[in-house]
């Protein structure tokens, strides 16, 4: 049996606050890695001048900011890189956090979907408040978002911004004037921004958040890069209502506990989400500057 990552006071925040960070959520192997991957899809994307590679949903698999060019590469997204990298695989499949996954919300717990979001030094990459479970409708909302730190995440290079208690609130609108925008209202935003909390921290921690909290991050405003490995688990009992937003073949593995074959149902509404065609929900969160113009 592994030893619990999480106290029970641990637990008890995360149900209360909605994230909880765990330190050293991969071993020192596991963070090179991830790293020596990365970069070499930075480097690859010095040849490209816009999205390329393909996943098992025809569309791009490496999705570059506006202003990527040879000399200053902006590789900002990768989805499913499990797909395509035996160390992203492996840490997927095991790893620190995953044991706490289990203890949040196991001991059966299925894998639902990866990417990489990344945000280099003077690139204007930012991500709008949204809640995740507004991409993907489950038949309850007991799924995690881990987001592994690939780098030493500080206040300076755009980290993540969660607003606490969220998860115990309102699913928010994420269509606006019949625009599925993937972010919360200008008006929504501007009210929750005070509350928002950063979450910083060394390479090779964790973030552990609840489907439905409340998040964004700014732009990189530093030197240095910040590198998100980002692995989504659901309760086993969870099914998915909608097709997957960033399908995979490994999707639904269950990497912890066993198959139970039960679906528990919990009580919300919401509005089904737009399933995107582009490259990644950088191009559906776009349309929210032209819905507010």
């Amino acid at each position: 049996m592994n030893t619990p990552v999480l106290s029970k006071a641990d637990i008890e925040s995360y149900w209360t606050n909605g994230y909880i960070f765990v330190e050293s959520a991969l071993t020192p192997d596991q963070l090179d890695g991830l790293v020596s991957d990365f970069a070499a899809w930075v480097d690859e994307s010095r040849e490209y001048s816009e999205p390329y590679g393909e996943t098992l949903a025809n569309r791009p698999r490496f999705d570059l900011e506006v202003d990527h060019g040879p000399e200053h590469p902006a590789l900002r997204r990768v989805a499913s890189p499990v797909e395509v990298s035996d160390a992203y695989l492996e840490v997927m499949r095991d790893n620190r956090a995953l044991d706490a996954v289990a203890q949040l919300i196991g001991p059966d717990i299925e894998f639902n979907n990866s990417k990489i979001n990344a945000k280099h030094p003077g690139t204007a990459t930012e991500v709008k408040y949204h809640q995740d479970f507004m991409f993907q409708p489950h038949s309850n909302e007991d799924l995690v978002t881990v987001l592994f730190f690939l780098d030493d995440v500080t206040l300076e290079n755009g980290p993540l911004n969660v607003v606490p208690g969220t998860h115990r609130g309102e699913l928010f609108d994420h269509w606006h004037d019949g625009v599925y925008t993937g972010a919360v209202s200008a008006e929504v935003e501007a009210a929750h921004l005070d509350d928002g909390v950063p979450v910083f921290g060394p390479a090779g921690s964790a973030c552990l958040m609840h489907t439905r909290l409340l998040h964004g991050s700014a732009p990189n405003n530093s030197d240095r890069p910040r590198t998100l490995f980002i692995s989504e688990y659901r309760a086993e009992d969870s099914k998915a209502l909608q097709e997957n937003h960033l399908p995979s073949r490994y999707q639904g593995d269950v990497v912890r506990g066993e198959r139970t074959n039960r679906v528990r149902c919990s009580n919300y509404a919401m509005e089904f989400p737009e399933v995107p065609t582009g490259a990644s929900f950088f191009s559906q969160q776009a349309k929210a500057e032209r819905v507010a113009e």
